[in-house]
């Protein structure tokens, strides 16, 4: 089984923290989005994982820091790691065929901008699996539309009139992905471009055309990291996960206490300093932050930055950053100084 991870986004939505780090880089509830993917992931198949292949943008902004880190988690997870690079902005056919030399053999392709919690049954009668979560709201995504088997037959998105409440959330399964490949060779060679991209769904209509079965597959919790607000409540659902699981240490033993308080559920990191203050519910700090004077809840701050005087409710703090303030709902990224 591969893991074919596309990525190359710049996360505009999420800025002013992608302003310094790649979207899919930036930690929630403690380690960057596409590790917690690519591991919650590979725990649910039923089947080794042989090679991860990630879909990167431009050197300058995914170098070989990056680089580093992406294969260092792949083998960790004892995959190998293959790395390639989307040069332009054409859209999520595009970037799987920007992996072509990986695109063999039966694989999962999964976009870098969301969490799940799932249960992986691949359905032997299957060509292709679509995973999706139920919304109130269908006509703001694109869904599926099934026939009476509960095969997939057409993908429709944003629909005007009802077809399901399946919403499409960005994770495929392949029995042999190489089939997925021949049809977006042919958008490509037919130059078949919506929105101005090439689109995956052009090569999965395209299978389905051609008999090929899609069945749905469900998850338990599609979360978002589209924007600030909506990467806090990921945040805090994943450390209520984490905290259940009971199977990942959530405090590490090197944070320093001087009359301070956590209340659970929090991640903290290492050499962490926490004085005259109280942390948490829902709060995930990262290394070597020193906290004072401070009371801070459903907040998310990264890596070596300093807070004082502050009681912050809903707030996203990137690295190395100084504040001292008043506000509470604040959105401050790497490198910036309020005192």
């Amino acid at each position: 089984m591969k893991i074919i991870v596309p990525m190359a986004g710049r996360g505009s939505r999420l800025r002013p923290h992608s302003l310094t780090v790649p979207k899919p880089l930036i930690p929630v509830a403690g380690q960057p989005i596409v590790h917690r993917l690519v591991k919650d992931i590979v725990k649910v198949l039923d089947q080794p994982v042989t090679e991860i292949a990630f879909v990167l943008g431009d050197p300058a902004w995914f170098g070989e820091d990056v680089v580093s880190h992406l294969t260092e988690l792949a083998e960790s997870l004892g995959a190998k790691a293959s790395i390639y690079r989307q040069d332009q902005p054409l859209g999520t056919g595009h970037a799987i065929m920007c992996a072509e030399p990986s695109l063999s053999g039966p694989a999962v392709i999964a976009y870098a901008d969301t969490l799940i919690r799932a249960s992986f049954n691949l359905d032997p009668e299957a060509d292709a699996v679509i995973w999706t979560k139920e919304v109130e709201n269908p006509e703001a995504y694109g869904v599926v539309k099934l026939n009476k088997d509960q095969n997939i037959i057409e993908l429709v998105e944003k629909p005007e009139t009802f077809v399901s409440n399946q919403a499409v959330i960005g994770i495929y399964y392949f029995k042999e992905v190489a089939e997925l490949k021949a049809e977006l060779q042919t958008v490509l060679d037919n130059n078949i471009i919506h929105g101005g991209e090439y689109q995956i769904n052009d090569g999965i209509k395209a299978m389905m055309s051609k008999g090929k079965v899609f069945k749905t597959g469900t998850v338990d919790e599609w979360m978002d990291c589209g924007n600030k607000n909506i990467t806090l409540e990921t945040n805090a659902k994943m450390l209520d996960f984490i905290k259940a699981d009971g199977i990942e240490q959530m405090i590490s033993d090197s944070v320093i206490l001087e009359n301070s308080n956590i209340i659970e559920p929090c991640i903290i990191g290492e050499n962490v300093k926490l004085k005259n203050t109280t942390i948490g519910p829902h709060v995930s700090i990262g290394n070597n932050c020193i906290i004072e004077n401070c009371t801070i809840q459903n907040s998310l701050i990264q890596n070596h930055s300093t807070i004082a005087n502050a009681q912050l409710n809903e707030a996203m703090i990137g690295n190395h950053v100084k504040y001292n303030g008043d506000f509470t709902k604040i959105s401050i990224g790497d490198y910036t100084t309020m005192e």
